[in-house]
């Protein structure tokens, strides 16, 4: 049977996705990965039937293709090298998505890897990722984190007195300087949810930019710091310009003001934050459109200031990550509201995508296995949760579904698996990785054992309640 590209494009009531023929998808235009394909009734995404993955891996299931996120990291790469005449390097926001296989594509691309735990930086480790181009972030870092990035070399984002005190404790012995950014609350508000809005001084995250002289007369009195660069975010699922052009005017400033206390900064990281289309109302910038404002930004900046480029750093995640991956769930049980509405629950929910809950996020769907069914209902997709606000999508456009349908919730690569959890003591997904027709499994699903593995008995409630269940 023969697969026809598919991508998604609004119809003319503007409230919903249909599933059309299209020649040339981008992965800015629309929310599916850029290797799907009708086949005959059924949804096909990096050469492999969706029915199929879910026949033999069950559902939920995440399945991310591989061609879309790697696309996505060149078109970053190639981006900052035709509109930046000096160095830059592209680093991956993994807390969009941590597992070893999404670490070792962005860094087989050439990516390097923006961590904010230390089992986040394990993981990069152990999927083979070099220290030199890790950053580790974070606002409250543990002593045994702060040891673990000193050990294996990264460098580390401070974020606070505290932090950067403990630095110079921690490295007092050492003889070996401790490579660190600084990270400076910019004062920079833009549109998005106040939750993931990070710029503005009302935040937990950087140092007061009123601290800049005490803070830059510090370090360059401490020997066991080497301060390199220094980092601002304005927050994430960003849609506007201005806000990041304002961000380069800015920091480049604060270069100038640490040259001016002998400090060795280099570097300049201006985060990311790069939305991604979740509905056909979304306008995202193009990665190239977001790359070329931030570099002209900083060259602009640097001339004015008469200051040399430095190292440009972006960290992008989910603009990397969040279309290249799709949810799939079957449907369950469905109940009609006379004169309100009609609900058809899915085996999943907000134990693997708490966005809704958590943010208000709207995703659209479709039927894996009725791909080319008239759009009919209009239903809200429940979770299978103990939860009245354990709501998917609030109003999906679908064809009739029935029992056994294949849902498909689109872009969910970002903070989706990354923050899963087992609410109502239910096992987090699998996750497979597509590529030509190949599916692998990145992600093994959990078991009611991987459940009870941390749990612990004391024995004398043993021996109150009886022996447990087998």
């Amino acid at each position: 049977m023969v697969s026809t590209p598919v991508s998604v494009a609004s119809v003319a009531s503007g409230q919903q996705y249909l599933p059309v023929l299209s020649e040339n998808p981008s992965p800015n235009q629309y929310s599916l990965p850029l290797t799907a394909r009708l086949k005959g009734q059924n949804l096909e995404i990096g050469g492999c039937e969706l029915p199929d993955l879910a026949e033999r891996f069950g559902t939920p299931l995440y399945v991310l293709d591989e061609e879309t996120l790697r696309q996505a990291c060149r078109q970053y790469r190639e981006a900052f090298l035709q509109h930046y005449p000096a160095e830059s390097l592209v680093i991956y926001a993994s807390k969009a998505w941590n597992c070893m296989a999404v670490c070792a594509i962005v860094g087989s691309e050439g990516l390097g890897i923006d961590v904010v735990s230390g089992g986040e930086l394990h993981t990069a480790l152990q999927a083979g990722l070099k220290t030199a181009s890790m950053y580790f972030h974070g606002n409250n870092k543990s002593v045994a984190e702060l040891k673990l990035a000193i050990e294996v070399g990264c460098t580390i984002v401070v974020d606070n007195w505290l932090e950067l005190k403990t630095l110079v404790e921690l490295n007092g012995a050492a003889g070996q300087p401790v490579p660190i950014m600084l990270r400076l609350t910019p004062g920079i508000e833009c549109h998005t949810h106040e939750y993931i809005r990070t710029g503005h001084l009302d935040s937990k995250f950087g140092f007061d930019p009123e601290q800049l002289d005490d803070l830059f007369r510090y370090i360059a009195q401490q020997p066991e710091l080497n301060c390199i660069g220094l980092h601002a975010h304005i927050g994430s699922q960003i849609f506007e310009l201005q806000a990041h052009r304002d961000l380069t005017r800015v920091m480049v400033q604060w270069l100038k003001k640490a040259a001016a206390y002998g400090l060795p900064v280099t570097e300049l990281d201006i985060g990311g934050g790069l939305g991604i289309r979740y509905t056909e109302s979304d306008d995202p910038p193009s990665i190239e459109a977001w790359v070329n404002v931030i570099c002209q930004g900083i060259i602009a900046a640097c001339e004015q200031e008469q200051v040399p480029l430095p190292k440009l750093i972006a960290e992008p995640g989910r603009s990397l990550i969040g279309s290249a991956c799709v949810t799939l769930y079957r449907v369950g049980s469905q109940k009609t509201v006379p004169n309100i509405r009609t609900y058809i629950t899915v085996d999943g929910g907000m134990s693997d995508n708490p966005r809704p809950i958590t943010y208000q996020s709207v995703y659209r769907a479709l039927i894996a296995n009725r791909m080319t069914a008239p759009l009919t209902e209009t239903v809200r997709v429940a979770g299978k949760h103990c939860e009245s606000g354990d709501v998917v999508i609030q109003e999906a456009q679908l064809p009739e579904t029935a029992p056994g349908d294949l849902l498909v919730v689109m872009a969910t690569g970002a903070y989706n698996y990354s923050m899963a959890s087992n609410y109502n003591r239910i096992p987090r997904p699998a996750a497979v990785l597509v590529n030509a027709g190949e599916a692998s499994l990145i992600l093994q699903r959990e078991t009611y054992q991987d459940l009870m593995r941390q749990d612990c008995l004391p024995d004398r409630l043993l021996r109150s309640s009886g022996s447990p269940v087998a």
